[in-house]
This record gives structure tokens, C-alpha cells and sequence, in this order.
């Protein structure tokens, strides 16, 4: 092994305690200079192992069958404690609320200075520049447990950002945030980079996030390194992209498809905005899109303007303590509805939807679902009418196999034992679980966890199922899988209100989005006219999906504001470089 690396891994395989299967196969890899490497790949591919062997986490806290070598700085990750492994590798874990300790947030970001040793003085110096770097300046007496989802991601990073490590390994660490709050974060590392020696490690869904901050990218697939190399030459790859479960970069999906219909060569793929604008100028040379191609057909047609109203929410306020989650909310959505409920982290929409099914209960203001007040109506009574699956869906699974999980919610209806039985063999079907009936759910994929949380709500048959960012944590394969679950719920007649940071998703399958900043209603409308209001969108933090960015750049030669998927954007410019 090469002692002077910054990080090596020498033939590290992995299984976890009473696994079946290797999660991590003869691994290699070598950090021999400060970089930022991404690792990509399905879910369940291992890359989560991974980042837990980087910081000693396994084999020292999951115990399991390791074998090969990892050192960091020099130190061997099995030999060395974790409380001095801590000093030098930052660990930024998938699910914040595992590394939150503090009951406020200056409390919480002190914590892990705090157990590095440090003076008071100097920890003192450090809570204000981390919680900075992720926005959160303001927040220092904030009760930890009253932050959004989006929140205490950013404190979990603001933490580790505070012991000042000189390696940074991010598990999915923006999964949950707004799009201006993920862009913010790299803006974090990048600037930590340029101003230091620091190696960042980061396993990433997003593809546009890394593409041009990545030095190199691991592309992990089985526990397997199936790729390795600089973004440029993966995100141009679509069949192996495909094979893996990665989407690209949208404006390398489009020069994908303008590469198959020669209009390029595979080497002009962009993989920014402004490098997809050059190369449709080139292909269109001196011609624009002609006026005759300019409309764009509506992707998701709403339903009839008189459907019946599925929810109705009058001047609904709602404070936490002294703070103002919701204020003044108005909102009438129709049966059969598809709705995006979108906006910066903690701008109110968890808070919003939790007053549907009485989880939480108006300061002031009415909440009507299907024309009945919620007003004294039990949780159980509600939840039959309005489905709710949570961002976690950890938090609403707790039953030791797939079938009781589906039936625990069916035994409290008048129902025999032979109805049940079909409601059961009927949902899992639907969801692509009917295979696992007898499996413990914490055995199945985070994933199949979710489909199974999908499955045990539409059990109970509710009209209106919410959805509260259903792709976070999810690959690509994955996140499509659940985003047709759901679409066929709605084609079926159900109304759905999703909450979601992913404004391509939003383009693809919503019909309606409603735009949130501070507790308020800012816009409502289609996802073509909101992603054209630029002011609403900079506002609630929020960025229009890449192809719609590069139509907005192309105005001058004719593209229409409105292009939301890279299917539109391609057939405007391949009609219009043919003509």
C-alpha cells in the first residue's frame, strides 16, 4: 500500500452480520491528492457500506465479515477508535435525524467540537461559520425537534462542517434540501476546497449537482466499482447509465437523443446548460424555430373545472410556539387532482398536509375534505378518507412482516378475514410486492419499503393519498417505478398532493403546482407558467428543471419558455433543423 495516499482501499470486501450476500466485492481505490470524488449507482449497490467503512463505523459499530485494508490519513479504519478516526473524516449520514444531538442548534453543531476537545472559544467561533454555510444563521435557539425534514439535513452538515475535517464524506447529503439549498451546499464544499486541503467523498442521486464539481466518479453497481473516471465520459454513456439506475444530467439526456438522430457527435454531449445552448445554436445554424412549432402540448391534462372539491382549506393559520408555520393559507384542490405542492425547506408544506388528516389541528381557519369540516373528526376516521405517506417511510412501518403490516390498518374495518385476505393480495400487487408476504419489512430495500408504506395506505381505499417527497433516497429506476405507482393511483380517480424538491419529477407527472415561501401561497398554476416566473421561483429557492433553463436561453432563436421535458425540447429542434 501507498502510505502517502489520502485515503486506500486495498481489496475490501463486506458482508453485514447474518447477511446473505457480500455487499461490498474486492473494492480498490486510491486518493492520492485532495479531489471530489461522487459515487453513483442503484440503490443497494453498497455505497452507503462504503462511506460507513471510511470513518471506522464497520467493522467497530456493525461488526459483520470484513476483509482487505482501508486506511485514511495513514490510519487503518479497524484498528483505530472512531472517536480519532472522527478527527480527520467527517461522516454526513443518509438520515440526519441519526446524528442530531442536540436539543437546540447551536447545542447540536457544538456537540461534535465539543467531543473533538476543543476550547470554548474556539467552538464559540465555529457554530456561527457553519450554520452560515448551510443557511441557518438565526436558528442557534431553534428546538432541534421543530425543524422541517430539509432543516435538520443542513444541521446534520453544519455539524460535521464544524469539526473542520480534512476528509468530508457526504451519504446523499442534499437529498432532502431545495434546489437553491442543494446548489448552496456544494457552493459550501467547493469553497472549503478552494480554501484548503480538503478530499470530499459524495454519494449522489442528482447527477446535475456533481457533474461539473466532480473530479472523478465511482460508479458502484452489486458492491462492485463497475466505473471509473471523469463525469464528461459517464454522463455521454446513456447504456451504462441506463444499466445502473443513474439518470444524467437532463441536458445530457437531450444531447443523447439528438447524438442518435446525428444531429451531433457523441463528443459534443453537454453537460451544463450554456454547452447545450452552443450546441443547438450550431445544429440550427442561422435558421430559429419556426412560429408554427411553438406550441407545446400540456404534459398532464388537469380534470373537469367542475369536479367536485376534494379538499378545501380557508385562511389557515398555524404556529409552532412563537413561529408562524402557516399564514393565511387558501386552497381549494379538486377530486382527481395532481398536485405538487413545492418550496423552500420549511417554507410550510409538511405543516400544510399534516392538516388534512388532523395530525395537526388549525391555530386558526377551516380544513373541509370532501365537504365535511375536519373540525372534531378523529385521526382514524380521516385517514380512511385522506392516505398519508410520510418522507421516512421508517416512521409508519412497524409490524414484523409485509402481510400484517397491510392488514394491521384492514382488521379495524368491518371486514372478514376472506376480504382482507384479497385487499392484501390486491395492494401488493399492485405495488410489485406480492412476492415478499412473509418477509420482516426492514429486510427489503428502502425502495420496496416505500412501495410497501404506498401499499398499507391504499389498503384503507382513501380518496386522496399525500406523498411527502416519495423519490428522496431513491435511484433513478427507482424513483420512476414510484412516480408511475403513483400516476396510475391518480389515472384511477385518486387525488394526489405530492410534496417534492424534484422539479424534473414535477414537470413530468404533476398537472398543478402550488408554490409555498413562509407559511403563504405565492403561485398556482401549471408547471409550464411556474417555472416561467422567475421572480416566484428565486423567491422560494426553487431552479426550473435544466430543459427548461435552456429554452429560456434559446428565446432568441425561437425555443418557447414553456418546454418542461426533454422530449418537447428535442422534438422543437429536430423539426426545426430538418425544415
Amino acid at each position: 500500500m501507498e502510505h502517502n495516499a489520502i485515503i486506500e482501499i486495498d481489496s475490501l470486501s463486506y458482508r453485514y452480520p447474518k447477511g446473505r450476500n457480500l455487499s461490498l466485492k474486492e473494492v480498490n481505490y486510491r486518493v492520492k491528492a485532495p479531489k471530489f470524488t461522487a459515487i453513483m449507482g442503484p440503490t443497494g449497490a453498497g455505497k452507503t457500506t462504503l462511506t460507513a467503512v471510511l470513518n471506522g463505523l464497520i467493522p467497530q459499530l456493525y461488526e459483520g465479515n470484513i476483509k482487505g485494508r482501508v486506511l485514511v490519513q495513514g490510519m487503518d479504519t479497524q484498528k483505530f477508535r472512531i472517536q480519532t478516526l472522527v478527527s480527520n473524516v467527517g461522516l454526513v449520514m443518509q438520515d440526519p435525524e441519526t446524528q442530531i444531538f442536540g436539543i437546540t442548534v447551536q447545542e447540536d453543531v457544538a456537540f461534535g467540537p465539543s467531543n473533538l476537545g476543543l476550547n470554548m472559544e474556539t467552538i464559540k467561533e465555529r457554530i456561527p461559520e457553519a450554520l452560515k454555510a448551510v443557511r441557518l444563521e438565526g436558528y442557534e435557539d431553534r428546538l432541534t425537534s421543530e425543524l422541517s425534514g430539509g432543516e435538520k439535513q443542513r444541521l446534520a452538515i453544519a455539524g460535521v462542517l464544524a469539526m473542520q475535517p480534512e476528509v468530508l464524506v457526504l451519504d446523499e447529503p442534499t437529498s432532502e434540501l431545495d434546489p437553491v439549498g442543494r446548489s448552496e451546499i456544494y457552493a459550501v464544499v467547493d469553497r472549503l476546497r478552494r480554501h484548503g486541503n480538503l478530499t470530499v467523498l459524495a454519494v449522489e442521486h442528482s447527477s446535475e449537482d456533481i457533474a461539473m464539481r466532480a473530479d472523478e466518479v465511482l460508479v458502484i453497481n452489486d458492491g462492485k466499482v463497475v466505473w471509473q473516471g471523469e463525469p464528461r465520459l459517464l454522463f455521454c454513456n446513456a447504456p451504462l447509465l441506463q444499466s445502473v439506475g443513474v439518470r444524467p444530467p437532463q441536458v445530457s439526456e437531450y444531447g443523447w437523443q439528438l447524438y442518435q438522430q446525428g444531429l451531433i457527435e457523441q463528443a459534443d454531449i453537454p453537460l451544463t446548460v450554456e454547452e447545450a445552448a452552443a450546441v443547438t445554436r450550431k445544429i440550427l445554424s442561422d435558421r430559429t424555430i419556426p412560429a408554427s412549432s411553438k406550441s407545446v402540448s400540456v404534459k398532464n391534462k388537469r380534470p373537469d373545472s367542475d369536479s367536485p372539491v376534494a379538499v378545501e382549506i380557508k385562511d389557515l393559520h398555524h404556529d409552532y410556539g412563537s413561529v408562524q408555520a402557516l399564514r393565511g393559507v387558501n386552497l381549494t384542490i379538486k377530486r382527481g387532482e395532481f398536485v405538487a405542492l413545492v418550496g423552500q425547506n420549511g417554507a410550510g408544506k409538511t405543516t400544510l398536509v399534516k392538516h388534512l388528516n388532523n395530525l395537526l389541528q388549525p391555530t386558526t381557519g377551516e380544513v373541509y375534505v370532501d365537504g365535511v369540516s375536519t373540525a372534531g373528526q378523529s385521526i382514524g376516521d380521516l385517514s380512511r378518507r385522506v392516505g398519508y405517506v410520510f418522507q421516512n417511510p421508517d416512521h409508519q412501518i412497524f409490524c414484523s412482516t409485509v402481510r400484517e403490516e397491510i392488514t394491521y390498518g384492514l382488521r379495524h374495518l368491518d371486514l372478514s378475514s376472506d376480504e382482507i385476505e384479497q385487499k392484501v393480495q390486491e395492494v401488493l400487487g399492485f405495488v410489485g410486492l406480492k412476492g415478499v408476504t412473509e418477509r420482516h419489512p426492514f429486510t427489503l430495500g428502502k425502495g420496496e419499503r416505500q412501495r410497501l408504506a404506498v401499499a398499507s395506505i391504499l389498503a384503507m381505499e382513501p380518496n386522496i393519498l399525500v406523498v411527502d417527497e416519495p423519490t428522496t433516497g431513491q435511484d433513478w429506476a427507482g424513483a420512476q417505478d414510484m412516480m408511475n405507482l403513483i400516476r396510475n393511483l391518480n389515472r384511477e380517480g385518486h387525488t394526489i398532493i405530492m410534496i417534492t424538491h424534484d422539479m424534473p419529477i414535477v414537470a413530468e407527472y404533476a398537472q398543478r403546482v402550488v408554490v409555498m415561501h413562509r407559511g403563504q401561497i405565492i403561485s398556482d398554476g401549471t408547471p409550464a407558467e411556474v417555472f416561467c416566473q422567475e421572480n416566484v421561483l428565486h423567491q422560494a429557492s426553487l431552479v426550473p428543471p435544466q430543459i427548461t433553463q435552456l429554452a429560456i436561453a434559446l428565446a432568441d432563436v425561437g425555443m418557447p419558455a414553456d418546454v418542461i421535458t426533454v422530449d418537447q425540447a428535442v422534438e422543437l429542434v429536430t423539426a426545426a433543423a430538418c425544415d
